[in-house]
């Protein structure tokens, strides 16, 4: 059954362009006339050196697996700055099809999952052109096709009106967001096409320069109904896994959403007007644009120095192997596990032949041994007969990397 559509005149309104001047996005990038552009290139080059080394300190059997973890945090963190707290554990019981019996948690949970389904999608698409307003409107329609009826109206603040979400389709309505009037619904496509030749092309240090001007500049236009910050998020996401080499093993959500406060606050004054003479030469504030990319890139190199110190092999093998020991002597793990989680800490992946030898124990009750931690999803397997690597489940990881998210 289709999803019922309250009653929208904005359906039927023409796409009225009121000629607003494309200017009015300048600058759209920071060019070399900024008095700190060196220290930006710095930033930047800093972000790319620090992205590479985490992910070589890494053994790449469980590069997929913590970016899978990853995902979960994204999500968290960037719902979260929407005002919709969906914890980490309930997001994992949606992965697995467990819901919850109340309306509104079972609607996050989906919100959730949707989240997750789009980064895996811009995860398994390289090449994407992610500033392209075709990729951005397909962010958008993978996103809100997965969403519940009643995430997917919004209500109009002065008339009360309820208004349909369309997924992947430009706003075909004006609105207002906060103090800030968006371009004409019928002038987003033209600023779309701008803001892709804008960003389209650059190398990988001016890409991940830009990303925080990107960011910015899409909410500045506003192109759908709802679900624009999460759009944002995501292509900025996608932004740096390709100019950032992030492999998904980091993610930006989390310090936006730790400085959410601060964030919102660079957002608004992007949005100010040039201030004086000095303030550059567009018509939109170049300080405030430049001292948004600073947080920004500051946030980013944070979060790498974060997951670096968590990822640390010394430190994550003590942490998992004293969860694994304090699970055997709850019963909750049977014996050879933590001998099992060790070899895969150091080795990386472990193919189920060698199992029986590693635990000194018969093929039953090396299978018995494997199943459990397969079970528990702190092992995983490509399939039966398939060697088995280190997982990150979301109930282990609060024990494995502190800080990742708040306790349950």
């Amino acid at each position: 059954m289709g999803k019922k559509k309250p009653d929208n005149k904005a359906d039927f309104l023409p796409d009225i362009d009121r000629s607003e001047p494309l200017a009015l996005l300048e600058p759209l990038v920071l060019g070399q006339e900024v008095p700190t552009r060196p220290e930006l290139q710095d930033m930047a080059l800093e972000i790319a050196v620090k992205s590479a080394a985490l992910k070589s300190s890494i053994p790449s059997a469980i590069v997929g697996a913590l970016a899978d973890l990853v995902r979960v945090m994204n999500c968290y963190y960037s719902n979260l700055i929407e005002g919709h707290d969906t914890h980490p554990y309930d997001i994992e019981r949606a992965q697995k099809k467990d819901y919850s019996n109340d309306p509104r948690k079972r609607n996050l949970q989906l919100e959730a999952e949707a989240h997750i389904a789009v980064q895996k999608w811009i995860d398994e698409s390289p090449g994407l052109d992610i500033s392209d307003a075709v990729v951005i409107r397909e962010i958008h329609r993978r996103f809100c096709e997965l969403l519940p009826d009643a995430l997917l109206v919004v209500e109009d603040p002065k008339s009360g009106e309820t208004v349909q979400v369309i997924p992947g389709e430009f706003r075909r309505r004006d609105v207002i967001v906060g103090r800030h009037v968006p371009v004409s619904r019928g002038a987003v496509p033209r600023f779309m096409d701008r803001f892709h030749s804008a960003y389209s092309g650059l190398n990988r240090i001016e890409r991940v320069i830009a990303t925080p001007a990107a960011h910015h500049r899409l909410l500045f236009i506003h192109p759908f109904l709802d679900g624009n910050g999460r759009v944002a998020r995501l292509m900025s996401y996608g932004q740096l896994l390709t100019a950032a080499d992030t492999s998904g093993i980091w993610s930006i959500a989390r310090g936006l959403a730790r400085n959410v406060d601060q964030y919102k606050e660079h957002l608004a004054n992007c949005d100010q007007q040039q201030r004086n003479d000095l303030d550059g030469r567009g018509n939109l504030s170049q300080r405030a644009l430049l001292e948004f990319t600073q947080f920004f890139l500051r946030i980013c190199i944070d979060q790498i120095e974060y997951m670096q110190q968590v990822i640390e092999p010394s430190g994550l093998h003590k942490r998992v192997l004293n969860w694994a020991d304090a699970e055997r002597a709850k019963g909750e793990l049977l014996p050879g596990a933590p001998k099992l989680l060790e070899a895969v800490l150091y080795r990386g992946l472990i193919p189920r032949s060698e199992i029986p030898a590693l635990l000194g124990v018969v093929d039953r009750q090396a299978r018995r041994v494997v199943s459990a931690l397969l079970e528990r999803g702190v092992l995983f397997s490509a399939g039966d007969r398939e060697p088995v690597c280190l997982s990150f489940p979301v109930q282990a990881a609060s024990s494995w990397l502190p800080g990742l998210f708040p306790p349950k």
